[in-house]
């Protein structure tokens, strides 16, 4: 479904029934809500609505030219909870699409029943630019996504991922492929720029991180960091798992997942 918002449109995906209570999920850069293919019938079956949303540029989500910044792109997940008329929801975000949630739940803490951040950091790395820099032009040069595809493949999934399932491993490099340069690098340059660990400790808000152990983009570290800047904030590591631990490893990934959110209250 598309929602038209100032000249261009945000792409979402909503499940479930109307009176459920919504989880919200977002999903990594070069990704799209896809990401969360093996969550949602878990979802669905524990009796939550689910509503996925692409970011700009991402997915069937319009483009938009120039940087984005974490609190501008936490402002379009709010848009679209506006314009469904949600008032709060349980979120879920990995990578960047954790950042997104944390800026969230800086933003508009009103709006949320708790948050699970996943294989994502609480700042920019102090090596982003050179990190950063390469990647980004090459997309430039290329005007795609293509020259990354297959090394961002590596850092999310395991070697057992493409032996034991090579139509999801293909379709999860495809999306990379067909993510918009202008999506790509706008997102790029909020990775770059934000920094939440002086309003970690003041979210009031139960919050859980989960990192793939073998992540090394956005490390246990990083998220355990997380989980000790919230007051209350737990961790939770997930063996043999790069940076998409929900495909490398769904089960135990959604054990988790329902797990905390049974554990919430509505």
């Amino acid at each position: 479904m598309l929602l038209p918002l100032d000249g261009r449109a945000i792409a979402y995906d909503l499940l479930g029934p109307d009176t459920a209570t919504t989880v919200c999920m977002t999903h990594s850069l070069a990704s799209d809500s896809g990401m969360w293919q093996e969550q949602v019938p878990s979802l669905l079956s524990a009796g939550f609505r689910v509503l996925r949303i692409d970011m700009r540029g991402h997915g069937g989500s319009t483009p938009v030219a120039g940087d984005y910044t974490m609190s501008t792109l936490a402002a379009d997940v709010a848009a679209v909870l506006d314009r469904l008329r949600i008032a709060r929801v349980h979120y879920i975000g990995l990578s960047i699409g954790g950042m997104i949630g944390q800026a969230f739940a800086i933003e508009h803490p009103d709006r949320l029943l708790s948050a699970m951040w996943c294989d994502t950091m609480p700042a920019s790395p102090p090596n982003a630019a050179a990190t950063w820099g390469p990647r980004m032009q090459l997309v430039r040069d290329a005007n795609s996504l293509e020259p990354l595809a297959d090394a961002t493949i590596e850092r999310w999934l395991t070697d057992a991922v493409q032996a034991r399932n090579p139509g999801r491993w293909r379709q999860i490099r495809d999306t990379v492929v067909g993510t918009t340069p202008a999506g790509y690098l706008g997102c790029a340059a909020a990775i770059q720029n934000f920094d939440f660990t002086a309003e970690l400790p003041g979210i009031k808000l139960p919050v859980l991180t989960v990192c793939g152990a073998d992540d090394v983009g956005t490390p246990p570290d990083a998220n355990r960091r997380i989980a000790e800047l919230v007051p209350g904030g737990r961790y939770e590591e997930i063996g043999n798992a790069r940076h998409f631990p929900n495909v490398d490893h769904p089960d135990i990934f959604n054990r988790i997942m329902l797990g905390w959110l049974g554990s919430r209250s509505n």
